[in-house]
């Protein structure tokens, strides 16, 4: 699919393995982009937090599961085709939507889905608290909440990471329609002590296009703006 825009937003679709979306090349010259992505095949992706944890391959293996190692922060994510919306956004660092404060960074982005949820009848909120960081959350991601995430009647519904770099980050952010905690055993945990997860069973198509146009109507954060 050509490349679209949102607002000031490239607009990417790219379809692929886990592994590969996770290694896309950044534009060249960097300028805020969007990528919509949507993944082949199921993956458990090992963000920074979780990927020295202990890891029993062989049941992700016979479950045909590939493991991948993402350069972000925060715990594992289990990742199916069809399951949710999976959307990237790259900025520079001169975007207007940049913090240096890595703790108030992703509000902007956490803003961004909770317009995006309202239009579609679902009122969300962007966790600004202290982060969550129960003794699960090391090596599941949905199993904490950090600053700038968004839940849903207290759930988190959307999870955020991001990798930054000299020139600029690229925010990651996914959500769920259907809760599939199984791949996590192989981290050695029980599906039963994982938090519950808020679903957010809305048509892809339409979140995705959702989420387009609250990022065409952003607004660049005010020095106040929480995180």
């Amino acid at each position: 699919m050509p490349p679209g825009r949102a607002g000031r937003f490239r607009v990417e679709h790219h379809v692929g393995s886990a592994a590969e979306l996770h290694d896309l090349d950044w534009p060249e010259p960097l300028v805020p982009t969007v990528w919509i992505l949507q993944v082949t095949s199921p993956a458990l992706v090992l963000g920074s937090a979780a990927r020295h944890h202990p890891l029993d391959l062989a049941p992700l293996a016979q479950a045909g599961l590939e493991v991948v190692v993402r350069r972000s922060g925060g715990g594992a994510v289990v990742v199916e085709p069809g399951n949710g919306v999976w959307l990237d956004v790259v900025v520079p660092r001169s975007d207007p939507v940049w913090v240096d404060d890595v703790s108030r960074s992703f509000g902007w982005l956490g803003r961004v889905w909770v317009t995006a949820l309202a239009s579609l009848g679902l009122t969300a909120e962007v966790h600004s608290g202290p982060p969550d960081r129960g003794a699960l959350a090391a090596a599941a991601c949905f199993a904490g909440l950090g600053a700038g995430e968004v839940t849903l009647d207290g759930a988190k519904a959307v999870g955020l990471s991001q990798r930054r770099t000299r020139a600029g980050a690229r925010f990651q952010s996914c959500c769920y329609r259907r809760w599939n905690p199984e791949p996590l055993r192989a981290l050695g945990l029980d599906p039963a002590d994982l938090p519950p997860v808020a679903l957010l069973d809305r048509d892809p198509a339409r979140l995705t296009a959702a989420l387009l146009e609250a990022l065409a109507d952003l607004e660049p954060p005010g020095p106040d703006a929480p995180g």
